[in-house]
């Protein structure tokens, strides 16, 4: 493992890892999500639905789907905050 970790027990270590992948590929998934509809970020997909500019389906679940991770990504950022602070004590 990095640097980063020398100081960190093995089992934090692997705990942050995993949570710094996971937050990588939540961030990649809406980076797809929102390429799909050629849009840049989850107002402008609203407005191109509501405008009908972009199907209801599949576009309304994508946008659905957008909360969704971004409210995984928000909780895993706050538990990986927590993971380092009690890593580092």
């Amino acid at each position: 493992m990095h640097l980063f970790y020398d100081s960190i027990d093995h089992d934090s270590a692997q705990r942050i890892e995993q949570l710094t992948r996971l937050i990588y590929e939540l961030r990649e998934n809406r980076k797809a999500l929102l390429a799909r509809h050629q849009v840049e970020d989850e107002a402008e997909l609203l407005a191109a639905i509501r405008a009908g500019r972009l199907a209801e389906h599949p576009a309304y679940d994508d946008y659905l789907g957008l909360h969704a991770v971004r409210d995984l990504r928000e909780n895993l950022r706050a538990e990986l905050a927590e993971s380092l602070k009690e890593a580092n004590r």
